[in-house]
């Protein structure tokens, strides 16, 4: 492999390292399954079945990644779970 090769793998990686940014949906005691799982549906386009896994997963382990992709597709859908009451923050 050239040295020009290996620069532009390099630029490649973090290029995509960079524009993969995350939802991440945290547990709280107010907000039933039932409103996780229709705000899911509504804000992050989950099916069904994604929702209620992630719902589960948030309710055990604290917090679970939602949604993830470019901060000016993750900003809207993140501003839509917190109008709906839900802890949510973009990393």
């Amino acid at each position: 492999m050239s040295t020009q090769e290996q620069h532009k793998e390099e630029l490649l990686t973090i290029e995509d390292v960079q524009t993969n940014n995350e939802i991440i949906l945290y547990n709280d005691d107010v907000n039933t399954f039932d409103h996780v799982i229709e705000t899911l549906i509504y804000a992050c386009d989950h099916t069904a079945e994604q929702a209620e896994q992630c719902s589960i997963i948030v309710h055990y382990k604290g917090k679970c990644t939602v949604k993830t992709g470019k901060y000016e597709d993750l900003k809207p859908r993140c501003s839509k779970l917190l109008e709906a009451g839900l802890s949510a923050e973009i990393i």
